[in-house]
């Protein structure tokens, strides 16, 4: 809809220097028509930072950035100015998410062979579609597919949610990620004077972190000994780069994080995490992906009612082929109820480890090992938002760890929430998920640089 506000010239000329001042971002636009003003009025606003939403709002997108945000009504108008009512309508920042495996999975196979550049891009775009506009693949990065692809979109030539990279992932011999499609991946370390030329490896191709795997891997591999990974951590830092790690003991993510760990890419799985590791955790301003949805799919032996769910059935049927959702549905009926019950504990140490988290103010970020067999893309994110709102967290505090609290970890300055200065990264809702955190999936638009994603392009990409 385009109309504008009539102003005396003078008020004109005073509205334009306040634009002027708010827009902090010269980046080029992705499509035509953004080099003007729009202004989208209407909608319920949701910062992203934890601040209230604002009821009503009105916001102006000058060259893909936010310049000012009030109450409808409140803010000057330049005449001319594209008007968009969303009216009825929630907006919010899009989705960060910290823990990707991208371009493994084509079709109803998974495969060291379907890591290619079309697959994923393939990944991206569905993760968009989804209301993803970032994600951080975590160390298993095979050649220069995805430095390619990350050039490309920095260099404005290829879309979908933005990729940041890790690279190859560092671990003791046989403890990277065991699926034979991630074989000959990792780099594997015994001495220190290898640990730190594997970090300086990974820092000579700008990687946007560097990802360790620590644990044992359930026996099958030694454990990266504290004096290894503590190089690690000494070496990424002192090249000026963060540093992630897998983890499943207790003992490991202590030891950790008093070392200076940056982030868990996952949460202690073989005991709830005690108020010590959790104060360790909060001291040191250690990020933690809770990564749930992996473990909750298997607690099941019957197809569970969320998969049905009409908002999220409706988007993962908009991107998977029939096929995939039949294979998804079998999965959870053939399981041994022994196998279950295990998951389910450990499940219950997950909830209860993230609920302890929360309350003691820990940064929790939105990562959930998306890409890995039928954990598809933005299906999963959506998927998590659904169940760290179960494990205790608030809709609002979730949405913080989905958007804001990401972009911080991953140090993307211009993104992650809704204010003056920032990219207009935004999905518009048909509902509010403050009050049902669900309501993320009913997405009506998408825009990114303040310019609407074609979600049905995306789709029909997706489809081929």
């Amino acid at each position: 809809m385009y109309r504008s506000k009539k102003l005396p010239s003078c008020l004109l000329f005073t509205a334009c220097l306040l634009l002027a001042a708010g827009c902090t971002s010269q980046e080029k636009s992705q499509a035509s028509g953004t080099t003007g003003v729009t202004v989208f009025e209407g909608a319920r606003l949701i910062p992203g930072d934890g601040s209230a939403a604002i009821e009503g709002s009105e916001f102006i997108v000058q060259r893909g950035v936010i310049t000012r945000i009030a109450r409808k009504g409140e803010l000057l108008v330049p005449v001319g100015a594209k008007l968009v009512n969303l009216t009825g309508k929630t907006v919010m920042p899009a989705l960060i998410s910290a823990h990707v495996h991208p371009g493994f999975q084509k079709g109803l196979t998974y495969a060291a062979g379907n890591y290619t550049r079309a697959t994923v891009i393939n990944d991206l775009n569905r993760a968009l579609y989804y209301g993803v506009a970032a994600v951080m693949s975590q160390g298993i990065e095979r050649g220069e597919i995805a430095y390619q692809i990350r050039a490309d979109q920095e260099a404005g030539k290829l879309g979908g949610a933005r990729l940041l990279v890790a690279g190859r992932g560092i671990g003791a011999p046989k403890a990277g990620p065991g699926a034979a499609a991630y074989a000959g991946i990792a780099y594997e370390v015994t001495t220190e004077a290898e640990t730190r030329q594997a970090v300086r490896e990974l820092a000579a191709k700008k990687v946007n972190a560097v990802k360790v795997w620590v644990d044992d891997r359930g026996g099958r591999a030694p454990r990266l000994s504290p004096a290894l990974f503590r190089a690690a951590i000494d070496e990424a830092h002192q090249l000026g780069f963060r540093i992630s790690a897998h983890v499943f003991y207790h003992a490991d993510a202590f030891e950790l994080a008093e070392a200076g760990i940056d982030s868990f890419a996952h949460l202690v799985r073989d005991q709830e995490m005690t108020d010590a590791l959790i104060a360790s955790v909060v001291r040191r301003g250690v990020y933690v992906m809770p990564n749930l949805g992996g473990t909750e799919r298997n607690t099941h032996t019957a197809t569970p009612g969320w998969m049905d769910e009409q908002y999220l059935f409706a988007l993962l049927n908009d991107t998977t082929s029939p096929e995939n959702i039949k294979r998804m549905r079998g999965l959870f009926a053939p399981r041994d109820p022994a196998v279950v019950e295990t998951v389910r504990r450990t499940y219950g140490i997950l909830q209860r480890s993230l609920a302890k988290l929360n309350a003691a103010g820990a940064r929790i970020i939105l990562g959930c090992d998306t890409g890995l067999p039928d954990h598809f893309f933005g299906y999963a994110e959506q998927r998590e938002l659904e169940l760290m709102a179960a494990a205790g967290m608030t809709p609002m505090q979730v949405i913080v760890a989905a958007t804001s609290r990401p972009a911080e970890y991953l140090e993307l300055k211009n993104t992650g929430s809704l204010a003056p200065g920032k990219s207009a990264d935004f999905l518009v809702l048909d509902a509010n998920p403050l009050a049902d955190i669900r309501n993320t999936r009913r997405i009506a638009k998408v825009y990114i640089k303040g310019v609407e994603v074609d979600r049905a392009a995306l789709r029909a990409r997706i489809a081929k």
